[in-house]
């Protein structure tokens, strides 16, 4: 897996890299958040581990671009526990927290847990979309079948004409529908 670590401390980053290798991952480091950013972008990373606190840009504030351009799993790495830091996280697209000093025993698992995360958010995000598109059909469908209906069909023979159409033209009953109310327009 390609990892982002993101840390302004050069100790942090070199230790994080040595982990993750001895884990055989590929690394791409950052000093900062803004280097971070282009690094996301020219290396496609598979997973970022971002320190909260670092210069020009936030840990946090990188984690909202990703999760907007480039979605991935997003650990964040911190020395601080607070509270309103923990608040803040929580509201925003991540998968880990991570507190330093961070041990090798820790990074595997929060890794894994990340990614797993991810995936189901991933796979929640196309099942709200599938659904939308699906809500979206079947609006279109029934304004269609007020357009049979208004023709003088009822409205479970409105339905079978758009269920057959589409079948014997090999489109679905949304390509139906819209060329129905196209043409009624």
């Amino acid at each position: 897996m390609r990892i982002l670590i993101a840390d302004d401390e050069s100790i942090i980053r070199l230790g994080l890299k040595s982990m993750l290798q001895q884990l055989d991952h590929e690394v791409v480091a950052a000093r900062d958040g803004r280097e971070a950013l282009q690094m996301a972008r020219a290396q496609r990373p598979d997973l970022a581990i971002l320190d909260v606190k670092m210069p020009f840009t936030d840990g946090l504030q990188v984690a909202r671009v990703l999760a907007r351009s480039q979605p991935m799993p997003i650990v964040l790495l911190t020395a601080y526990s607070d509270q309103a830091l923990i608040d803040q996280a929580a509201d925003l697209p991540i998968h880990g927290y991570l507190v330093k000093p961070v041990q090798a025993a820790d990074l595997a698992p929060a890794m894994a847990i990340a990614v797993r995360r991810f995936a189901d958010a991933e796979q929640l995000r196309q099942r709200a979309a599938a659904l939308e598109a699906e809500l979206q059909a079947r609006k279109l469908i029934d304004r269609a079948k007020g357009v049979l209906m208004n023709a003088g069909m009822n409205e479970s023979t409105a339905y079978h004409a758009i269920q057959r159409r589409a079948r014997e033209q090999g489109r679905t009953m949304r390509q139906i529908a819209e060329a129905i109310l196209r043409d009624a327009a």
